[in-house]
């Protein structure tokens, strides 16, 4: 990578490259799931244990067009076998597959209606589901039911305007709980959650772009009700293609702040496989591999040796023309050998692969990379992979990275890539096409028709209108508008007459984050609507003073029950009387010690103003 591009931000350095991405956003709804009426909430696994476990295993059919879909037929290549943990409270033999599904969900279709109008999108006349093959085991059908709600959408953003071609809804997959090499674990509760999807045109230009467009239609999903909201409850997928690149899927880029750095990183990764498309002299790999087992009969490598102790066997196979480019760093920390071993793992279930740029190492001496260089009949300019593990697997491992090794004369190959933490990415799969859709005959196609629907203020509007309205600042409006207890703070404000709004405000926004700096130990998430409500409205009563209300919430975010009684305020007349009792009991202390020996007396529970005048006055 050279610095000029590793460097790249401007909007003129992205036109360069030829930089296009789109976005697919997925928002789940309230209520009850898409095709029965389960509620629509998702059971901890960690404080859960299932009612029932059901195993499975899934193999890819032919779609409306004849043909197998290129992700489920690699999908089903990998043998996996699958466990379902099925929970009462949240789940039917509709999850199960073991019922056909019911009528699909009118409420749903209602907000998912709404979205549409609000991306200025036309909405179509009858809805009907579609399946869409799915068999890596996140649905236990082995297909998604999906269905078009309305095309030809758009938004403005200051880099122009963003077409949305299609908006859909969908039934949300089943949560992975566990992934092991021979067997994947879901939890159930979550398969058929309503999910509101929007994809945009391949009409963004610059990283930057991606993130205020993702942020804008968050903004927008959140201005409807009926959408939920925390963590995990909207994600986002971005597409990224530079010229003369293909398109990559990044899926599962929850983290907003992240979506720019993940652009940055494979518009990066994608000009570094077009130049070494360009070093590397094109050759055909043969894909036979070949046994060195009986090199490492005495290896000090542990892994080669965990292998073999397991009766397992070490194959290897020449890379004609690749020595010296294996290592090539794409992204941060990760090299071409990377994206091999991420194809061997992802085909083959191995733990990962050696390569011959980076050895002597692991355990692998200097002697043992020259046997393997002559049984692979390896000549100067010629690199080697090798696995250890069962034969089977081995052998598909190295076949699994020399395919992908071949590629690299074809330049950047069309996949989706899994978002890491640290805005890199990993292959999953090769990318799916129209083969694996096709109708749903369990469905009956749905009307269109909802009449006049009033459509929701947007959250910037609504922003603006607390500024107008309830005097706030507008940076407080903004947060206030775009938190998860916007509607609190609209009740809260419109029925408290005492309490200015911004105290409010101010409170919802701050209260979690005060509460774990105070208190280690504490849950915020466990405060209630109903537990906030509580106490500003013992607030409001003058039952309590504006310092406890931190700490009356503290008790609640502990584990106890909350017990406004331990913080009620106390009357003028016992207060007067108390604070005369201290001034006498600290003859000669000056006014700042006895002031913080009322205040601290009586925590929270009396007004510091009032504690003032009443020691001014005795004094």
């Amino acid at each position: 990578m050279t610095k000029k591009e590793d460097s790249m931000h401007k909007p003129d350095d992205w036109e360069k490259i030829g930089l296009k991405c789109g976005i697919e956003i997925h928002q789940q709804l309230k209520g009850k799931k898409l095709f029965c009426r389960c509620p629509a909430e998702i059971i901890d696994e960690k404080t859960n244990l299932p009612d029932i476990k059901v195993k499975r295993r899934l193999r890819a059919v032919t779609g409306e067009t004849g043909k197998i879909d290129s992700a489920a037929a690699h999908e089903e290549g990998r043998a996996k076998e699958f466990v379902y943990d099925y929970y009462k409270g949240s789940c039917c033999l509709v999850e199960l597959d073991e019922e056909p599904p019911h009528p699909i969900n009118n409420d749903a279709v209602r907000t998912a209606y709404i979205v549409a109008k609000l991306l200025n999108a036309r909405p179509v006349d009858e809805v009907q589901v579609m399946r869409k093959t799915v068999v890596d085991g996140s649905n236990t059908s082995g297909f998604q039911r999906t269905s078009l709600i309305a095309m030809h959408g758009w938004i403005n953003t200051a880099e122009g305007k963003v077409s949305i071609p299609t908006i859909c809804l969908e039934e949300d997959a089943a949560k992975i709980v566990e992934r092991k090499a021979d067997i994947d674990e879901y939890n159930l509760s979550r398969l058929g959650i309503p999910l509101v999807e929007i994809a945009t045109g391949p009409d963004i230009r610059t990283p930057k772009g991606v993130k205020e467009t993702a942020e804008k239609l968050g903004f927008i999903l959140r201005s409807v009700d009926g959408m939920k909201r925390g963590l995990g409850t909207i994600r986002q997928d971005v597409n990224v293609s530079i010229r003369d690149g293909a398109r990559v899927e990044i899926k599962g880029a929850q983290d907003l702040k992240m979506l720019t750095k993940l652009v940055e990183n494979e518009a990066k990764r994608q000009l570094a496989l077009l130049k070494l498309k360009e070093k590397i002299k094109k050759s055909t790999i043969k894909k036979t591999p070949t046994e060195l087992t009986d090199i490492f009969k005495s290896s000090d490598s542990k892994v080669i040796m965990s292998a073999l102790s397991k009766k397992g066997s070490v194959f290897g196979l020449k890379l004609n023309n690749f020595s010296g480019y294996l290592g090539t760093e794409l992204q941060p920390n990760k090299r071409l050998g990377t994206e091999l071993s991420d194809y061997a793992k992802t085909k083959a279930g191995v733990g990962g692969i050696f390569h011959s740029d980076e050895l002597p190492k692991y355990g692998i001496t200097g002697s043992d990379v020259k046997k393997i260089r002559e049984m692979l009949d390896c000549k100067k300019d010629d690199a080697f992979i090798i696995v250890a593990d069962s034969a089977d697997k081995a052998k598909r491992a190295v076949v699994a990275a020399s395919e992908r090794a071949e590629m690299v004369f074809c330049g950047i190959p069309s996949e989706v890539r899994k978002a890491n933490h640290d805005g890199t990415t990993n292959y999953m799969r090769p990318m799916p096409g129209g083969a694996r859709m096709y109708p749903e005959t369990d469905v009956l196609p749905l009307k269109m028709d909802f009449g006049k629907v009033a459509l929701p203020k947007l959250i910037d509007d609504k922003a603006s209108e607390y500024e107008k309205t309830l005097k706030l600042g507008p940076d407080l409006a903004k947060a206030i508008s775009r938190s998860e207890r916007d509607q609190l703070f609209e009740q809260m404000a419109k029925a408290l007459k005492s309490i200015k709004p911004a105290f409010i405000a101010e409170t919802l926004i701050s209260y979690e984050k005060e509460i774990r700096n105070n208190r280690k130990d504490s849950r915020p998430e466990m405060i209630t609507d109903k537990d906030l409500e509580s106490v500003f409205c013992a607030l409001d009563k003058g039952e309590i003073s504006k310092a406890s209300v931190i700490d009356a919430l503290s008790d609640v975010a502990c584990g106890k029950k909350l017990q406004l009684d331990r913080y009620r305020t106390i009357s003028y007349t016992e207060l007067e009387s108390l604070v005369e009792d201290i001034i006498k009991k600290n003859k000669g202390a000056p006014f700042g010690a006895l002031m913080g020996e009322v205040m601290k007396r009586f925590k929270g529970r009396v007004d510091g103003r009032t504690v003032s005048d009443i020691l001014k006055k005795n004094m």
